[in-house]
């Protein structure tokens, strides 16, 4: 089964922008670089995780 890899809005839809890319695959997520096409899988938990971070809903740990 092929995955549907979503570009972010933020790269207002141009074909050769660089950005990241994100397919979610079952239990995990897939982030690529629209360029070099080389994939990396992330544990849901870690995702989510990581959105929350970003929207600032959650305090960032070290």
């Amino acid at each position: 089964m092929s995955v549907v890899w979503r570009k972010s809005s933020r790269s207002n839809g141009a074909e050769n922008s660089d950005c990241v890319e994100i397919a979610l695959d079952g239990p995990a997520a897939r982030v690529r670089d629209s360029k070099g096409r080389a994939d990396a899988t992330v544990a849901a938990p870690a995702w989510d995780a990581f959105l929350a971070m970003v929207k600032g809903e959650e305090q960032f740990r070290s």
